[in-house]
């Protein structure tokens, strides 16, 4: 077992087992909680899953998507799934530790993050032994909703480029487009009625073997993320059938709060 605290708040304990299953990595919980929301999703919208085909059917990869909704974790799940792959997601801490839930995620064994601090590094450690072991891990670069008024992809964290330079593994990107449509940012009710469609697309793996070893250089760091975002946003391009605008968001030079509620939290001009 490994541990991961936040201040004085109880370590959470992780699970690490070799993936088995069909889909590979399934474990009772993860199957259990599939039975229950994968008829839901399929309720509340429809879906457009196209080029799932290139997810890898096994061994270790890391899939990389933009982040719109508190349902893009469950809709990105259930594409990889449906493609035989169960995935282990990077998700904030603060979610573990909501009782019930919390204990469901880690009997799962998703990864909390303790997002904006340094034992944030130690969900890297985590998602390094999951990827070791031959799992496929999903992780959103920004690390938030992202803060756009328009949606389009911000200038992520360096998190999931640290990872994918360490572990030398295959960086799948996939954009969606559609769950913000169902589930608004920051809201918890499901808007069902028109029936939106959920767009995925996933493209071939993101070169970065030129970072390789550089993982403690923080300029490279950003480049590397900031190619991981292109594939994104070239992705998502495609599907809204639009090109992103000449400036990317910055959430480092904004007012807007860094995680939360931002439409909250803006400073008044």
């Amino acid at each position: 077992m490994s541990k991961s605290g936040g201040g004085s708040s109880k370590p959470l304990k992780i699970r690490f087992n070799p993936p088995t299953g069909y889909p590979l990595g399934v474990n009772p919980t993860f199957r259990f909680c599939a039975s229950i929301l994968i008829p839901i999703m399929k309720l509340v919208a429809r879906y457009d899953y196209r080029e799932g085909v290139k997810i890898p059917k096994s061994g270790p990869a890391i899939v990389v998507s933009n982040h719109l909704s508190y349902m893009d974790a469950f809709a990105l799940a259930f594409l990889l799934y449906s493609h035989g792959r169960a995935p282990r997601f990077l998700g904030k801490s603060q979610v573990f530790r909501v009782p019930i839930i919390g204990k469901i995620l880690l009997a799962a064994e998703q990864i909390p993050v303790e997002r904006e601090s340094k034992e944030a590094r130690v969900a890297l450690q985590y998602a390094l032994r999951l990827l070791e072991m031959g799992h496929l891990v999903g992780v959103y670069p920004e690390g938030t909703l992202t803060r756009d008024r328009e949606y389009w992809p911000m200038i992520a964290k360096t998190g999931a480029a640290r990872l994918a330079v360490i572990a030398k593994v295959p960086v799948y990107p996939a954009a969606q487009w559609g769950t913000q449509e169902v589930l608004p940012p920051y809201r918890k009710k499901l808007r069902i009625f028109p029936r939106a469609t959920v767009r995925y697309r996933v493209g071939e793996p993101v070169d970065l073997s030129r970072w390789y070893g550089k993982e403690e250089d923080p300029a490279a760091m950003v480049e590397a993320t900031a190619e991981i975002m292109r594939a994104i946003t070239v992705l998502l391009e495609e599907i809204r059938g639009q090109e992103r605008p000449a400036t990317i968001f910055d959430p480092h030079t904004s007012d807007l709060p860094r995680t939360g509620n931002f439409r909250k939290g803006a400073k008044k001009s």
